[in-house]
């Protein structure tokens, strides 16, 4: 099955973060955990290059939770000192319906099952009783089964899919500033691929409640885009939106 393929840079992102714990911090013991379940409900849009033309698929905001058949988002981090692990896995399944220009096509279905996971290991560069930056490097893993039904017109339908998969290396940046005991505000940003045929950066930012020491209420804005050549043919894979979410520290 597709998604057994996650086990593979899961295993690398652990691999990573027991081999930096063992040699960077093997005299501290002081960690700290903390995981996150939210709920990101985008505007997404999704297109193929074909020789035939572009098919472009778009899911507004308005329409996402009508539109959403499954999907898990949650993240999990451990720290101790000025070393960090982030793990970030996403996976959605949609299905939506588009018009298109023209009588050549009565439409264009799209489904597709999506998923991502982004690692990090992370270092803190800048601390101050109210402010921290911290810089990180890592990976981010792709995972889509896309499929294209361009309804017939005055023209024939056509059926198109991708299925594939692959990974890029990213960097990243990461600021928390503390507004008082119990709000603060995080951005994160991240860029990745580094070459023509492969891209991918994102950009969140929340604003931070806690409720006591252990829970934080987080919500905010979340963009994340990926532009990939897949046999010749690009493939953009772009969401944009709300997130809330809600994390436990242990």
């Amino acid at each position: 099955m597709k998604t057994v393929r996650i086990a593979k840079p899961l295993m690398l992102a652990l691999s990573l973060a027991i081999s930096a714990a063992t040699s960077a911090l093997s005299q501290q013991s002081d960690w700290s955990y903390s995981a996150t379940i939210y709920l990101f409900t985008p505007e997404t849009e999704v297109s193929l290059d074909t020789p035939a033309g572009t098919l472009d698929g778009t899911l507004s905001f308005s329409d996402a939770l009508e539109n959403l058949d499954l999907a898990f988002m949650g993240t999990f981090t451990a720290s101790n000192g000025r070393w960090s692990f982030l793990a970030d896995y996403n996976y959605t399944n949609l299905s939506f319906s588009n018009e298109t220009p023209g009588p050549a096509s009565s439409g264009l279905d799209t489904s597709f099952k999506t998923q991502f996971l982004s690692g990090y290991v992370g270092y803190r560069v800048l601390e101050t009783p109210t402010a921290s930056v911290d810089l990180a490097g890592g990976f981010r893993w792709f995972s889509t089964e896309t499929k294209f039904n361009l309804l017939p017109g005055t023209a024939p339908g056509n059926q198109t899919s991708v299925d594939s998969s692959w990974t890029d290396p990213v960097i990243g940046v990461r600021a928390r500033v503390a507004f008082s005991d119990k709000w603060s505000g995080t951005g994160f940003l991240d860029y990745g691929g580094f070459r023509s045929d492969s891209e991918t950066w994102q950009v969140l930012l929340t604003a931070d409640y806690a409720i006591n020491d252990r829970w934080l209420l987080r919500g905010g804005y979340r963009y994340i885009s990926f532009d990939h050549d897949i046999n010749g043919n690009d493939f953009s894979f772009h969401q944009s939106g709300p997130v809330i979410g809600a994390t436990y520290r242990f």
